[in-house]
């Protein structure tokens, strides 16, 4: 298991309840993950017995983890597997045995989109392989020169959103009217901004609140990267084809350290810690071009799922009706164009 990901302790959760703060908020979940690993599962039972506690999530989307990828076949079109079995678990839930829930409605999976023009023949399959569900593609591009906050599993280059043929295969997305998932770090941002001005065509997202880091080189030096951040940010929202999702802060990267409790954070401590971070999201991009996002199972070491959800309403408790309905549903489902 990476060094970024914090352990998932049920007792730990189990011993924080509290009660759901205006549980008739409709929620869409932009950003999760289903997979099977030595020691980690999360599978749609998993995730149906998050989703019941208490909120009203009617709807998610799966991004890519590199689970469920086929085990033969060219090597190329081995991730169009998990599009396969996410499109499986999303018609088990169509069918309403499961509630009115539609887990999976939408997918983004993973094409390597360095390969160029090369990489439309894998989004096709893709787009076959989903069924109707298939939205877009998440290539990870975290990158850094301090070793401790990578991920073993995503080596990309530093220059690779720069690239001409990564530029090729983003080319394809727009081609086939497909989205792109970024997920980077803070200082990578403008990189971000410079692929959105190139390609104003295609449909962009920031995972993750931008990709914030306070642990190993970068603990102790929060108002610098805080600065650095903002104004990556600041530039990045002049590019109206991108979006951000406003979550993924349960990780150990940004060193917030809320999983160090005797118990699970309340979703007062989250939003405390959260609230300048998530508010300059807002602020800057607008409650339509924002969605509040689980990031779960990864998020699950540092909070409970019901928990999030608070957080994120106590975040959002001054905005207007409109606005909660942009950021906690009608942003993703645009983005993502969800039934």
């Amino acid at each position: 298991m990476s060094q970024h990901y914090i352990p998932v302790r049920e007792d730990w959760l189990a011993a924080r309840q509290e009660e759901i703060l205006d549980p008739g908020q409709r929620i869409v979940d932009p950003h999760h993950h289903l997979w099977e690993r030595p020691g980690w599962r999360y599978r749609l039972d998993d995730i149906l017995a998050d989703l019941r506690t208490g909120h009203d999530v009617y709807a998610t989307v799966l991004v890519q983890a590199r689970a469920f990828h086929r085990a033969d076949g060219p090597e190329e079109l081995r991730p169009v597997g998990e599009t396969q079995y996410a499109a499986g678990v999303a018609a088990m839930c169509e069918s309403g045995i499961y509630g009115d829930v539609r887990v999976c409605a939408g997918i983004v999976g993973f094409a390597d989109l360095t390969r160029g023009a090369a990489a439309g023949a894998v989004l096709d399959a893709h787009l076959a392989a989903g069924n109707g569900r298939f939205r877009g593609i998440r290539h990870i591009a975290t990158w850094d020169t301090d070793p401790v906050v990578l991920n073993p599993a995503y080596t990309p280059a530093e220059d690779m959103l720069d690239s001409t043929a990564f530029r090729a295969g983003i080319a394809e997305l727009g081609r086939r009217g497909l989205s792109f998932d970024s997920w980077m770090y803070f200082h990578q941002i403008p990189k971000l901004t410079a692929l959105a001005r190139a390609f104003p065509g295609v449909p962009m997202v920031l995972n993750h609140c931008g990709g914030i880091l306070g642990i190993s080189s970068y603990a102790g030096r929060r108002d610098e990267v805080f600065a650095t951040w903002s104004a990556n940010m600041r530039d990045l929202a002049t590019c109206p084809n991108v979006m951000v999702k406003v979550g993924g802060l349960g990780m150990r990267l940004p060193g917030l350290g809320l999983e160090l409790g005797e118990i699970a954070p309340s979703s007062a401590m989250l939003a405390e810690a959260w609230k300048p971070w998530m508010d300059s999201c807002i602020d800057l991009f607008g409650s339509n071009r924002c969605m509040f996002e689980s990031n779960f199972p990864v998020d699950k070491g540092g909070y409970g799922y019901a928990a999030g959800w608070n957080a994120f309403k106590r975040i959002a408790a001054g905005a207007s009706a409109e606005e909660k309905a942009d950021l906690f549903w009608r942003a993703a489902t645009r983005f993502y164009r969800l039934p």
